[in-house]
């Protein structure tokens, strides 16, 4: 038995090989399968088995594409009702590779058709050596059971007993091998180890610790942070099965002209993936903007339009090869040309655009203490505003403002912070798209601010592993023990 573990930066993505001698199974593949075949092939050993713990709400899988390709079979719950062809799965299945046997259990809570699957390796022990949890139990934390608000409390009742009635009667040593890590929004707080055991995790994991099930719903369903967009639409699209990615469509390189011209079209959209920096001294009026080097691929599943194909301002054209695996990840799938020569051919060809000024921490300051007549909006998540913000700024998160925009008078100055820079610069983008006339972006954000003195360092900003959108989970803890 060999295991090797594949980890997806900024969505937090855990999937797996595990294999035997001469076959392999991968669990929950993301949707770039490449990876895999070329490890299967280092290996020395074919692919034969895919397993979908669930379907999953953050990320388009590559079960589709992993199966065309090396044409092993799916294995999924049965309970998933899935349109692809694959084989169901329920409640005491077996999956026998090789000299190992994989234990199927139903735990529902997340999802409505979660599944884990426990490993024996036969050669050593009938006892399991470790389970493949998806997004049940996560190191230091558990699945949110909120993503369908309906049926959240049952949902949370179901994860309640998946978690003490199935996973926790594990033996202690069993290995646990979560789908997500610190930064996901699958869950609330998540650790930044990959992997953990059952004992760990009954000792140490704050949920866990709340053996009364009416606290244990209340904790998670009370009080969570926000889900982004596309959690409501990857779970479908997992379900029916995913665009191949040889049938998407391929980028185009297009000139200034054709891109002005293509632009013209009310069924298109312009995302510029630069820097924050870059895209404040001038942009494309009117363009979304994404920082490639932040959260992007979570922002684009929640903000970017769906009914509208998409054009690319990028540093370059690997930049915009690469920002367009990242959308594709999160199933924004409508990305079809990329500036040529980027925002530098588009000055030269003398076309409008736009700026942003950027303030930093010390002009911030000064406008606080001054007299400028302002409105200060702080976009980050509601928990990072109630740990720490500055008094008179207005909470509105970034995506929100696509809606919220309306609340804000458009003639006045509109300065933005986050934690960076990068979630600021979205909301400035939106703003801008709203006919708002000044609008200016706190460069360094809450983390600048703080370190310049002027406030105390926010909990969540100062966290480089852990999550930059939630306070520590140790605080609600504290909350649901005073209760």
């Amino acid at each position: 038995m060999l295991l090797k573990h594949f980890f997806t930066g900024k969505i937090a993505h855990s999937s797996y090989i595990l294999a035997g001698k001469n076959s392999c199974a991968v669990i929950d593949p993301q949707r770039d399968v490449e990876v895999y075949i070329t490890e299967a092939r280092a290996m020395g050993v074919d692919i034969t088995h895919i397993l979908q713990s669930h379907l999953h709400a953050d990320f388009i899988s590559g079960h589709m594409d992993l199966a065309q390709k090396t044409g092993a079979k799916i294995h999924v719950a049965k309970s998933a009702h899935c349109a692809f062809d694959h084989i169901p799965l329920s409640e005491g299945d077996t999956i026998e590779l090789e000299d190992m046997a994989l234990k199927v259990l139903e735990t529902p809570g997340h999802t409505p058709e979660h599944l884990s699957y426990a490993v024996i390796d036969k050669s050593r022990s009938d006892s399991p050596v470790g389970v493949f949890v998806g997004d049940t139990l996560f190191v230091g934390d558990v699945g949110r059971p909120d993503l369908f608000p309906d049926i959240a409390q049952e949902l949370a009742g179901q994860l309640y007993h998946s978690l003490h009635d199935k996973l926790l009667q594990l033996p202690d040593y069993v290995e646990v091998y979560p789908a997500h890590g610190a930064g996901s929004l699958c869950g609330r707080a998540m650790g930044a180890k990959w992997t953990s055991t059952i004992g760990y995790e009954r000792r140490f994991n704050a949920v866990l610790q709340i053996k009364d099930k009416s606290t244990f719903l209340k904790s998670l369903t009370e009080n969570m942070p926000p889900a982004p967009d596309h959690f409501s639409r990857c779970s479908e699209i997992n379900r029916q099965g995913p665009t191949r990615l040889a049938d998407l469509a391929i980028i185009t390189e297009l000139s200034t002209d054709q891109f002005k011209k293509r632009m013209g079209n009310h069924e298109m959209a312009v995302l510029d993936t630069r820097s924050y920096h870059a895209f404040a001294a001038q942009h494309i009026t009117g363009a979304w903007h994404l920082d490639l080097n932040g959260n992007f691929p979570t922002f684009a599943g929640w903000v970017l339009p769906t009914d509208k194909d998409i054009l690319l301002v990028a540093d370059d054209y690997k930049k915009a090869l690469e920002a367009n695996t990242w959308a594709r990840r999160v199933g924004v799938d409508r990305i079809v040309g990329y500036l040529d020569g980027g925002i530098a051919a588009w000055a030269v060809a003398g076309f409008e655009a736009s700026s942003i000024k950027l303030l930093s921490a010390e002009d911030l300051h000064d406008m606080i203490a001054g007299d400028v007549d302002f409105v200060l909006i702080d976009v980050r998540a509601p928990q990072e505003y109630e740990d720490n913000h500055i008094g008179g700024a207005i909470n509105i998160p970034a995506a929100d403002l696509r809606t919220r925009y309306n609340e804000l008078n458009k003639d006045k100055t509109t300065v933005l912070v986050c934690s960076s820079g990068n979630r600021s610069s979205l909301g400035a983008s939106i703003l801008e798209q709203h006919g708002f006339r000044e609008v200016c972006n706190v460069a360094g954000g809450m983390t600048g601010y703080s370190t310049a003195g002027y406030t105390r360092e926010c909990r969540a900003c100062v966290n480089p592993h852990g999550s930059r959108l939630f306070t520590n989970f140790s605080e609600v803890k504290k909350h649901w023990n005073a209760e």
